[in-house]
């Protein structure tokens, strides 16, 4: 067989060509809503499958030291996306930090006033008089407001727990808290020989919302678009493939953060899964909805326009 001699300029382009989507390729910095865990795990099997990558993006994963961080982060454009909370976006839009709403990755709220069985609460009335601790100061505690009006609290004594959820149940400290998610903190309880026992918010007058969305700043998403776009196509792939594979898709998550609890985790990811999507699009009607409801409890003090704060793509 007869070798055909290329021309060094035409084999240097064909070089060049077949190396382009690593060359093409750009870093793309995501800032999660807190340390990493199994609400994260769509995320991360796309990563370790490469499904980020055969788009061209190479995704950096950060977690903040605050839980406001994310935003203000996406907004000033020290990160390209930012996972945060529906009512948490809303809140900062009212203000004027200039944001995209993209997609989400739950589509459902996890959010629960949560409580220790066996101790005098089994429904929203007997919260009456007593301490509620709240997780996220300037929005657990007005989501905690906006609850006790809804179902009847007349006088409560709130408190600020932080993170400090089943240490400030387990002690005493507080008889119930508004912030913790129905997928994790539970286990957590469980694990500690504790009966938890909670009451789902949107179920007591609080409109349904995504409980974790991705963000970028207004600046960055019309710089990079494009990219966004395939951002989002590398998620939506990642959760089908959560829904088709979850065994795997947390073998992956574990791959990636081999510091997580296994136990703990594994438990919490089975409640976690119903939860994811069930796709990345938003729904304008229901963000108006909780915009609305956001008005009215004094979450934000003025009207959000959700038209302009939601990516159309």
């Amino acid at each position: 067989m007869r070798k055909i001699l290329l021309p060094f300029p035409v084999l240097a382009f064909l070089l060049a060509f077949a190396a382009a989507p690593s060359w093409a390729s750009e870093r793309l910095v995501l800032m999660l809503d807190w340390f990493p865990n199994v609400d994260h795990v769509p995320v991360y099997a796309a990563l370790q499958s490469g499904m980020f990558e055969k788009r061209g993006i190479q995704l950096e994963i950060q977690s903040p030291s605050e839980s406001s961080d994310p935003l203000k982060l996406a907004a000033a454009g020290h990160a390209d996306v930012a996972l945060s909370y529906q009512p948490q976006v809303i809140m900062a839009a009212s203000t004027g930090i200039p944001l995209k709403a993209l997609g989400r990755l739950v589509g459902h709220p996890l959010t629960t006033l949560l409580f220790i069985r066996g101790k005098g609460i089994s429904l929203p009335r007997d919260l009456e008089g007593r301490k509620i601790g709240y997780t996220v100061p300037g929005m657990m505690d007005i989501l905690l407001r906006a609850f006790a009006s809804l179902n009847g609290v007349r006088s409560y004594v709130p408190v600020n727990v932080g993170f400090s959820i089943v240490q400030a149940l387990a002690a005493g400290q507080v008889d119930a808290v508004m912030g913790p998610f129905k997928n994790y903190e539970p286990v957590a309880m469980e694990m500690e020989g504790l009966a938890p026992g909670f009451f789902e918010i949107e179920q007591h007058g609080i409109p349904a919302y995504d409980e974790l969305v991705f963000v970028a700043g207004a600046e960055v998403f019309k710089k990079k678009e494009g990219l966004l776009r395939c951002f989002l196509d590398a998620v939506a792939e990642g959760m089908a493939f959560t829904g088709e594979n979850p065994e795997k898709a947390l073998e992956l998550y574990f791959q990636a953060v081999p510091e997580a609890p296994r136990e703990m985790e594994t438990r919490a990811f089975r409640r976690t899964l119903p939860f994811f999507g069930p796709d990345i699009s938003l729904d304008p009607g229901r963000w108006k909805a909780f915009g609305q409801f956001a008005r009215e409890f004094g979450m934000t003090s003025s009207e959000v326009n959700m038209d302009e704060l939601l990516a159309k793509w």
